[in-house]
């Protein structure tokens, strides 16, 4: 519970809470907070603030809104932060925990909380790691945590507070930036994506029989699975903010901002989707040829076999200690049988090589 101290009057009825930061140290606030503003009309106001003073100066606003950027906070800070707007205890679990799916919810009637999925590609490992930013949407303020290293939001903050215009819009402007700078993001895992597929490709066609590059492309679909998951799962929260705003607490004039975030968004799943195809394609082919290499040993060894058979099976013969057998008292009759067991395994071996079996 917060911390109350006496108002001092005689009665004792006078009582007044501790703002919900009092009981976080400052290096806990300093490591979660990467940036504050205060903005009024398209413009930043006195620069960088502490959290107690945007919390207090969130409650003042009257046109303007303030922007609380949080990075992987601890639970303390974000429950505080929910804690002085009211937020649902939900939601403040939700941006607490993370691992949640990409998603849009109405608290209240005028808070508005998003999950976006961030993608970072990492090239030498072939991992792409996936990132959360949720995003609290209310009248006078935002608040936006972050997890993960995806899609820093500085540059986001710098760009817009370098468009007055669109900044002036307010709260909702902020959440457009946002989920922009998200989706163009995507472009990056994508084309790192494409280099790996097309060297799986090259890995496979190759013609180099001891090549298998099925655990590489395994390893590669499972990473497109997991994304496409992600990417897929924000098509619906981006397409209700770009043309159902029907009972959303933000700008309609963002519509057509979102409408170009979701075409770029169906482009990257579309995407996305190919390359799962591809690979999918790739590992049959891959299989084929393991297939096909296995056969084609099986065939040589089986010649091989049926060769060494002739021989094997004369000389066993002649190899027995019976009196009498064929050929036994004749002069030629060991290089007669000898020239007819390498006749027979050359006349095996010009019909093997002929069918492509050796």
């Amino acid at each position: 519970m917060p911390a109350r101290r006496n108002g001092g009057g005689a009665d004792g009825a006078a009582t007044v809470r501790a703002p919900p930061t009092a009981q976080l140290s400052e290096e806990e606030i300093r490591s979660a907070v990467v940036d504050i503003g205060v903005y009024d009309a398209g413009q930043r106001l006195g620069g960088h603030i502490e959290l107690s003073s945007a919390l207090t100066k969130a409650d003042s606003c009257q046109d303007g809104f303030v922007w609380i950027g949080l990075h992987d906070p601890s639970p303390g800070v974000v429950e505080a932060v929910g804690e002085h707007f009211r937020l649902h205890p939900l939601a403040v679990e939700d941006a607490v925990h993370g691992h949640v799916r990409a998603k849009l919810e109405v608290y209240g009637g005028d808070t508005l909380f998003v999950v976006l999925k961030t993608g970072r590609y990492i090239d030498s490992d072939e991992l792409i790691e996936i990132g959360e930013v949720m995003v609290f949407i209310g009248p006078r303020f935002v608040v936006s945590v972050r997890h993960g290293e995806g899609s820093p939001l500085h540059d986001v903050r710098l760009d817009l507070e370098a468009h007055p215009d669109l900044l002036s819009i307010g709260p909702s402007s902020v959440l457009y930036a946002i989920a922009d700078r998200i989706v163009d993001d995507y472009v990056a895992v994508i084309d790192g994506i494409a280099m790996d597929v097309e060297e799986v490709e090259a890995e496979v066609f190759s013609g180099q029989l001891s090549s298998n590059a099925a655990q590489r492309i395994y390893r590669l679909k499972r990473e497109v699975l997991g994304f496409r998951r992600a990417a897929g799962a924000l098509v619906g929260p981006i397409q209700r903010l770009s043309s159902k705003q029907t009972g959303l607490p933000i700008d309609p004039r963002t519509g057509e901002y979102f409408r170009d975030v979701y075409d770029h968004l169906l482009r990257d799943v579309e995407r996305i989707a190919g390359f799962d195809d591809l690979l999918t394609n790739a590992l049959h082919a891959n299989i084929a040829q393991i297939t096909m290499r296995d056969n084609r040993d099986m065939r040589r060894i089986s010649a091989w076999v049926a060769i060494i058979a002739v021989p094997t099976m004369v000389f066993g013969l002649y190899g027995m200690n019976f009196r009498h057998m064929p050929e036994l008292g004749w002069t030629y009759g060991y290089p007669a049988v000898v020239a007819a067991v390498l006749a027979i395994c050359a006349a095996l071996y010009w019909k093997f090589k002929r069918t492509g079996w050796l």
